[in-house]
């Protein structure tokens, strides 16, 4: 393992997970900013045409024509490469993580080939119906579940739920299996909704893993948080979160207002399965609830926006949902979303560190 090499050189400064942490940080970040244009080059050449543009979205969209999409293959290039260097092979744990992020981001994968093939954006065009990901996702959380609880510390059962003000964690048996559904899969779609501005995941997305990191120094220090859980094999998830930061950090350089690509449902999909995977590896669903506040927000308005639509006979909430093309429409610029989004992501998760640490 590269990271044994570090240590053995002297860069153990703060500790083994400090440096598997940093290592698959910097690898990540290095891997998109080195490979970023020549990938983003290679995409333009294949795709043509781009990622086809919704034709009933904000008309300032119409300017994004063209724009490659599928950024988020490496993304996951990174974020494998980087983890594998530098985690510990023989731990299931960041596998698990790893595993979620190849499930789903081989249905975000399906999804934009459609799109790109067929240059549409139209749900009846795509080669997945909604149904069809909301299913396979489904499959896809019961299997990542069943491998969660099997690999849990002896003392404690993957099939509960940690309620930090209690500090009680409680087992719900096979009605964990649903609760997860709604935990990856709604992760994944929420993610994904909110892949729908320049730059916009990403910035609300980051915040959010800082405090998955924090969970897991928890999760791997019991001294930590008086009455926390202590799980000492998610230790294996130090680089795998840290690639996963170096990754969309390093997509942000090229993702920023003007994107000069899109990270597309494979890369939207994928990191929000993985960031549902990694809170019920730590046992931290509820704190993450909180943190990842904004994408539930986002997700959640197009839901209301939906149901309010068919029982009202045709009125909506929104002037276009999700919420972030309601305030396009309402005269705010894009950058301002963006960037108040990202306060608001920023505040969340400082009141999800605030419950973590109650």
């Amino acid at each position: 393992m590269l990271s044994n090499f570090l240590i053995s050189q002297g860069f153990d400064i703060f500790g083994r997970a400090a440096v598997q942490f940093s290592a698959g940080f910097a690898a990540a970040l290095a891997i998109m900013l080195i490979f970023g244009n020549a990938f983003i080059n290679r995409m333009r050449t294949w795709q043509k045409k781009g990622q086809p543009i919704r034709e009933d979205g904000p008309k300032t969209h119409a300017a994004k024509a063209g724009t490659p999409t599928m950024g988020g293959l490496l993304i996951l290039a990174a974020i494998f490469t980087a983890s594998i260097l530098f985690m510990d092979i023989y731990n299931p744990i960041p596998w698990i993580a790893l595993a979620s992020l190849a499930a789903f981001g081989a249905i975000g994968f399906v999804d934009d080939f459609g799109k790109v093939k067929r240059q549409s954006s139209q749900n009846k065009d795509a080669l997945l119906s909604p149904k069809a990901r909301l299913a396979l996702g489904g499959i896809i959380a019961i299997v990542l579940t069943y491998f969660i609880d099997k690999n849990m510390p002896a003392y404690m059962t993957g099939l509960s739920i940690y309620f930090p003000i209690f500090h009680k964690l409680v087992h719900f048996g096979i009605l964990y299996f649903v609760f997860a559904y709604f935990v990856i899969v709604g992760s994944a779609n929420a993610a994904n909704i909110t892949d729908g501005l320049d730059g916009m995941l990403s910035k609300v997305l980051l915040p959010v893993l800082v405090v998955l990191m924090v969970a897991l120094y928890s999760a791997t220090h019991i001294n930590f948080l008086p009455g926390g859980v202590f799980i000492p094999e998610s230790v294996g998830l130090y680089p795998v979160l840290g690639a996963a930061m170096g990754a969309v950090l390093g997509f942000l350089w090229f993702n920023s207002r003007p994107a000069q690509i899109f990270m597309g449902d494979v890369g939207s999909l994928a990191l929000g399965g993985f960031m549902g995977t990694v809170a019920m590896l730590l046992k931290a669903e509820i704190v993450t609830g909180f943190a990842a506040l904004m994408m539930v927000l986002i997700l959640g308005s197009s839901f209301l926006q939906t149901f309010y639509y068919k029982i009202s006979g045709g009125k909506r909430v929104f002037k276009m949902a999700p919420l972030h093309h309601h305030f396009e429409l309402s005269g705010w610029a894009e950058t301002k979303i963006v960037e108040r989004f990202f306060i608001l992501s920023i505040l969340f998760c400082a009141i999800a560190l605030a419950i973590l640490k109650m």
